[in-house]
This record gives structure tokens, sequence and C-alpha cells, in this order.
């Protein structure tokens, strides 16, 4: 009896916990994609590329929409795309260190991957971007249809939503993520609610779920139906959010969450979208807001704004997470971060990013003014992040599930077919706005591929002058320096090298410390290293000694602690008596070298401009000594 009773106690923990996880997710996973009705299907009939307002329209095009979300979220990222997790972690740089973690041997393979990543990486920074501008400013346009008086208050008041966002962000989102779940609870019930309230008038248009509708618009007037595709695509902007936050939900209550609430909610309000205006035609300028009883119009822009600040948040703090992640695996500078809790470690705030993106999306809302202007820089980066991830995918079916490259390229080719139709009808909209994503992913693409190039030219002139460790040790004993009390710690890139500082610390002291470790810090193709696996200690001769220690790319490095661990090999360490030699270097451009000049001289600014070895390894200011020297590139 008892047995029966712990193991239903268990199961209903197991429940309790499953249905916080599935608000939890409703919170933060859904929030981009959640938003989309506010303006997706407006844009079809009544954006810069609009189609004709008919009954075979509307039919296509709300098959497209519902074809879209089925194809693209349901089939491939809920069912497919989700099963390509890093030890439990997802997002595209858990995709590329999949893909490069099975291409180490091939460096050509390697190179293309490496790549792809930086350009999906990019994306997904200019769709970071134009997700709080767009969400917050189709929100607060509500109050156009509630009071048109207050027209002119739109843009003020979404500046003013916005810079508050982005002000708070050094607070954290502790405070608030518990209401996030609720929040968006009750916006995806308010969305399946009004769906069911314009369905009931018009029922008729729940055949649009038959996809020979959508097929007929593609077959009778195909460039009619390019346009339309690419305000399709708007109805599954923030699906790489399923992706990008599995670590912290898991797989299973991201797939609930869509199945029981996301999907009915989306779907229900398309077509109650739909049935309103075959209706009214008229209610196409705002179908969303529209769509309610006037009583509720202005509650409805509350809640909307609430949702689109939600959205807005995911967006924020997942492009935290993912410059600290593109900063572990070398991608861009050492930036300064923010722990904003001190239970949850992923709760990070970082200045620079954060100011940057406020920048990006105030010139973003001036520029453009309005929802329907956005949403042709929107659909850009979306697809383009949608393609990329296709491709990462195709190698990691074909190498990691063992599919073999021709049903992974078969499969992949399917959903490629509809991202690369989505990414060429949103190129279209270039001229109209696209080209603000598209130079924002330009430029930081240079700026990740010349960091990760300027790494490894650095490296590679580091390594011409360095000495091997183990001969220079040898050397010693014939004559050995003076020794002094203490502990030495050098930071090395090579465990087998001989750091500059070292060289240039014995050069002008004269001296060595009784105890000389050489440590290297190692970012592993991996979310996270188990502690058993973290350092590696090698005794070599004359109290010389080598410390390998290997962090995760989602772990934040922090050597003090690391090398604690080292006493269970023999290795103990008093910070008291120990100092952190550290070298800094002093980079001068060439011309004619390997990078381009104008390269090397953006690599050199950013290595200066970089946050400093000492707070990035969490090393006590107080314990460094650092020394420098001079690299030409």
């Amino acid at each position: 009896m008892s047995a029966v009773t712990s193991n239903t106690e268990l199961s209903d923990s197991q429940k309790t916990s499953m249905k916080l996880l599935v608000i939890g997710a409703l919170g933060v996973v859904y929030g981009d994609i959640g938003t989309s009705p506010l303006y997706a299907f407006k844009e079809l009939f009544a954006g810069n590329h609009p189609i004709p307002l008919t009954e075979a329209n509307v039919f296509g095009g709300l098959s497209m929409i519902f074809w879209a979300l089925i194809v693209i979220v349901s089939i491939k990222y809920i069912v497919f795309i989700l099963r390509a997790d890093n030890r439990g972690e997802g997002g595209i740089m858990a995709l590329i260190a999949l893909a490069l973690h099975e291409a180490q041997d091939k460096p050509k393979r390697a190179k293309w991957i490496m790549l792809a990543g930086i350009l999906g990486t990019a994306m997904f920074y200019g769709d970071g971007m134009v997700t709080p501008a767009i969400s917050v400013l189709s929100a607060v346009e509500g109050l156009d249809v509630v009071a048109p008086q207050l027209r002119s208050m739109v843009i003020p008041l979404t500046l003013m939503i916005l810079i508050g966002l982005f002000v708070f962000q050094k607070h954290g989102t502790a405070k608030v993520g518990a209401f996030f779940g609720p929040v968006m609870g009750a916006w995806f019930g308010v969305l399946g609610v009004m769906g069911v309230y314009n369905l009931i008038q018009n029922p008729y248009v729940l055949l649009a779920l038959n996809p020979i509708y959508a097929y007929h618009l593609l077959v009778d007037n195909p460039h009619m139906a390019f346009y339309a595709m690419g305000s399709v695509v708007l109805a599954v902007t923030g699906a790489e959010a399923l992706y990008a936050d599995m670590g912290h939900f898991g797989r299973k209550p991201i797939r609930l969450a869509w199945a029981f609430f996301v999907l009915p909610a989306l779907v229900l309000n398309y077509f109650g979208q739909a049935a309103l205006v075959l209706a009214n035609p008229a209610a196409m300028d705002n179908p969303f807001y529209m769509g309610a009883p006037e009583y509720l119009r202005f509650p409805l822009v509350c809640l909307a704004t609430c949702a689109a600040v939600i959205a807005s948040q995911a967006v924020i703090t997942g492009a935290f997470s993912m410059t600290r992640q593109a900063m572990q695996l070398g991608f861009v500078p050492r930036m300064l971060v923010q722990h904003t809790s001190e239970k949850e470690q992923g709760q990070i705030y970082m200045p620079g990013v954060n100011w940057l993106q406020l920048s990006a999306v105030i010139l973003l809302v001036l520029t453009f003014k309005s929802s329907n202007n956005l949403a042709a820089a929107y659909g850009l980066a979306v697809t383009g992040d949608m393609v990329i991830t296709s491709l990462l995918a195709v190698v990691v079916a074909a190498k990691i599930w063992g599919w073999g490259w021709y049903r992974a390229a078969l499969l992949f080719a399917f959903f490629l077919v509809f991202e690369v139709i989505f990414l060429w009808a949103n190129i279209q909209k270039i001229p109209d706005g696209g080209w603000f994503p598209l130079v924002a992913g330009v430029v930081i693409f240079t700026i990740m591929t010349t960091w990760k190039r300027g790494r490894m030219l650095l490296r590679k002139r580091l390594r011409s002058e360095e000495l091997r460790l183990d001969a220079f040790v040898g050397s010693l004993a014939v004559g050995m320096p003076t020794r002094v009390p203490g502990t030495a710690i050098f930071l090395n890139a090579d465990i087998e090298g001989v750091p500059h500082a070292m060289l240039h610390n014995l050069m002008h002291n004269k001296v060595l410390h009784e105890r000389v470790v050489v440590t290297s810090v190692t970012i592993e193709d991996v979310p996270f290293v188990p502690e058993t696996d973290r350092v590696e200690v090698r005794a070599l001769k004359e109290n010389f000694w080598t410390v390998q220690i290997r962090y995760g790319f989602k772990e934040e490095p922090n050597v003090p602690a690391s090398l604690a661990l080292c006493g269970a090999y023999g290795l103990p360490f008093s910070m008291m008596e120990t100092s952190f030699f550290l070298g800094r270097e002093t980079l001068i451009p060439k011309l004619n070298s390997e990078m381009a000049f104008w390269r090397e001289k953006l690599f050199v600014t950013m290595f200066r401009n970089a946050d400093s070895a000492t707070n990035y390894f969490n090393i006590p200011t107080n314990r460094v000594v650092e020394l420098g020297t001079q690299v030409v590139l």
C-alpha cells in the first residue's frame, strides 16, 4: 500500500513539475510567435506588397499560413530539430558545435560549417533587433483603432516602453519572470476566444484547412502567391526560439505547450481574422483589434502590449545568452558579463549588447514608423536563419543520427523548398526595409569572421616564436635561475609552450617561483563539462606543472575555482601565495599580411577594447601581474 502511495506521489510531483515547465515555456519560448497575429495576417492584404482582398485569396493565404505552421514549426522544429540537442541544449550555437564535432578531420567542411553558423548567428541578431520594435509597435498601434485621436502618440509611447524595457535589463528578469507564463497563458486564451468569437459568424473559412486552397493560389497566380509567401513567413517568426530555449525547459514541455496551447490558439485566431474580413472587408486595416468587441479593445491593447514586452524580453535575454556562447567559442571579443541572479547562472546582463540593441531598435522605430513597414525588414532575417538551421541539421542528421547523407538531405530538402521560396520572396522586400537585417547581418558576420580569423593569426604568430615547455624545463638543469617562494600561474593558450609572460619575467626579474604552473583554458563543443573532467594535471621536472582546464560553451570560466580541484591530484593552491601572470599583447597591423589590412585594423580595435582576461576568468585582480609584448600581425 505504501509503495503504491509513494509512486502516486512521485507521479503527481512529476505532473506538477511538467505543468510548471509548460507554463514557463509559454512565457519564454512562445512570446515571439505568439504575437505574430498582431501583424502577420494584416500584412498579407494591407502590407507593402498586398494581394487583392478576394474570397479565393483569403482562403489561399489562410491555408498557406496554416500549413506553414504545420510544416515549418510542427514538423521541422517540433519533430526533428528538437532532436538535435547538444547534451540537452539547443540553439544555433549548439548546432554549430555538433556539426563541427563531426567535421574535426575535414578542415574544408569545418570551414563551411563555421561560416554558415556565423551567418546564421548574424541573422539571429538581425531578428533580435527587429522583434522588439515590430512587436511593441504593432501592439501599441491598437490605440489607432481604440482612439484615432491618439494616433500621434503611437511612436512616442512605443519608444518609452522600449527604452524602459532595455533600461530595466540591468536588474534582471527574476522579479518579473514568474508573471511571464501566466500572462502569456492569458494571451493565448484570448487569441483562441477571439478566434472562436469571429468564427461563429462565418465558420465557412474552416475549409481553408484543406491545402488545396493554398495549391490553387500557387498555381493560378504564382506571381501573387510569391509575394503572399513573403508575408506568410511572418506567422512562423519565433520558431527558432523553440530550439534555442530547449535547454531551459526540455523537449517535452515545449512540445506539449505547442500542441495543446499555442498552435490551437494561433490557428483559431488566424481563422477568426479571416472570417472577420470576409464579413467586413473594412476590418482589414487592423483585423486583430477589429475582431474584438469595441468595449474590450482598450484592455486588449494593454494585454497585447504586455505580450509584446514579454516577447521582446525573451529575444533580448536570448541575445545575451547567444553572445556569451559566441564569446566562449571564440566568435566575438570578451565582453563584460554581469549576473543578475544569485541562484540562476543563466540570468545574465551584458551592457554592451543591451545598449547596441536599444540603439538599433530606436533607429528601426524612428525609420520605419509602422509595423507594416517593419514587416518587410522582419522576414529576411527569420528566413535566412531558418535556411541555415536546415543546412546545419543535414550534417547533424547524416553523421550524428546515423541517417546517411541521402536520407538527411532528402528530408531537409523538403523543408528547404519552402524556406528558400520564403527567403527569395523576402529578398524582393530589400528596398522596402529588408536592407536593414541584411546590413546588420553583413556587419555582424564581418565582425565575427574577422575576430575568428584574427585570433587564429595571432595564435600562429605567438606559436612561431614559442619555445617547447619540456625542452625549456630540461635546459634549466644547466643553469637554474633564482627560485623565490610562492606559486606562479602562467595562463597560456598552448599547454605545451612556454608562455611569453614567463620569458619576460625571467628576462627582467631574473627569477622563477619555487612552483610554476602553466595553465590553459579550453572551451569544448559541449554545453557543460562534468566536474570530473574539469582539470587535467601533469607534473614536470623542477617543480613545473601543467593544468588543462575545460569548460562547456554555456559555462562561465572561473579559473581559481577550477584550480581548487587540483588538490585531489597533488597540486593544492593557497591563493594568498599564488600570483597569476598574464601576457598583454600590443598588436601592430602589417600590410601584405595573411589578412586584409582593413580587417587587421578592425581586429586590433576589437582586441584593444575587449574585456580583460582577469574579469573573463574571474581571477582576483590583486593577484594578477601583466607583462606586455608587441606582436606584428
